[in-house]
């Protein structure tokens, strides 16, 4: 079984084939460059390099690989959520060859993408507690199978890589902005600054980074005569602490509400065995190490998927598309792109509007 994935929902235009062994038999990726000058992505920019670039893409995938487009049994699209405008390219693309090759079409949640892609490296069993963290998503779900999920937290603001990246902004270090504050964080001193640690006393497993991204602002004005962040003039040694209090909060944060979701993970789940991470701030080694000796020191098993498939790829959309086509489940050709698709749209909510009280 041959599954070809297309991922087009934000600024990587990329493809993959993947086979029911979980051997990658082709992939091609293309990072946009372009949004580098903005400090983010600019969705119009990022739709039409997609359609300019994804025959280009999918050409390199299959001169990689012996397969032929003949050979491979169905194609997965990222179907949302993301920036409706990629998310479009790329579901047409796939229904297009779905109607000229005559096999299934299957809508992928870009989220569970994410959610399954540790199972293609590690011997990751259902049920698993899974941290979902990226630029757009920052939630702590259950994931008890494919198409099964159950949310215990969410961020009701801003998601950890978003603050990563707009704290990257105000040191004006670049975009995109997590692997700067990483880069810097490794020579910093991460107890200098006290950080505010929101919700972190709340007995749900909901996250916030809103104030901790403003507090990060107000010691970054404190640099600048007039106050204003484009005149701010910070010595090295103090950008590389700040990022280090940074991203260590942020890692604290994170730590704290997981150890409240695996209690009840365990009482619910007692079967369940892997913490996973995953999504693009999962390829933060910190986060990684923090997150390894939490599931030491709660006897579970910690798993994510390499680093390079943390990051938007088409890899992680193809293995989901895979999972779900060899259970049966494809998608109708008017299946419509969603800028919005919570992973739990259809299960029952946890306990309590705020998610699971533990």
């Amino acid at each position: 079984m041959i599954v070809l994935g297309i991922e087009s929902s934000c600024d990587e235009t990329a493809v993959a084939l993947v086979n029911e062994k979980k051997e990658i038999l082709g992939e091609a990726l293309l990072s946009q460059e372009e949004h580098k000058a903005f400090g983010g992505v600019v969705p119009e920019i990022a739709a039409r390099s997609h359609l300019e670039h994804i025959d280009g893409i999918l050409e390199q995938c299959f001169a990689k690989t012996n397969t032929k487009l003949k050979d491979i049994d169905a194609i997965a699209a990222a179907s949302g959520p993301g920036l409706i405008g990629g998310v479009i390219v790329g579901v047409m693309t796939a229904k297009a060859l779905s109607i000229a090759l005559n096999k299934p079409f299957i809508a992928v949640n870009h989220l569970e993408g994410h959610a399954l892609a540790a199972r293609i490296s590690n011997n990751v069993e259902f049920p698993y507690l899974l941290l979902l963290v990226s630029g757009g998503h920052c939630q702590i779900l259950v994931v008890k199978d494919v198409g099964q999920y159950e949310r215990l937290g969410t961020t009701i603001d801003d998601a950890a890589g978003e603050a990563f990246d707009k704290v990257a902004k105000m040191l004006r270090l670049g975009y995109p902005g997590g692997p700067a504050v990483e880069k810097q964080a490794i020579s910093g001193n991460e107890k200098r600054f006290t950080l505010p640690k929101p919700l972190v006393a709340s007995t749900d497993c909901n996250l916030s980074f809103s104030g901790l991204k403003t507090a990060v602002r107000k010691i970054v004005e404190t640099y600048s005569p007039d106050g204003d962040l484009m005149h701010a003039d910070i010595p090295s040694q103090d950008v590389a602490d700040i990022c280090a209090c940074f991203q260590y909060t942020v890692t604290d944060c994170l730590c704290k509400k997981l150890t409240r979701a695996i209690k009840y993970f365990k009482q619910k789940y007692p079967k369940g065995n892997h913490l996973v991470v995953s999504g693009g701030v999962a390829s933060n080694t910190y986060l990684r190490e923090k997150l390894q000796q939490l599931a030491t020191d709660n006897e579970l098993t910690f798993a994510a998927p390499p680093i390079r498939f943390c990051t938007d790829n088409g890899v992680m959309i193809a293995w989901a598309g895979l999972e779900r086509f060899r259970k049966g489940d494809v998608s109708s050709l008017d299946f419509k792109p969603r800028p919005r698709w919570p992973l739990d749209m259809d299960a029952p909510k946890a306990a309590g509007a705020g998610g699971v009280k533990a």
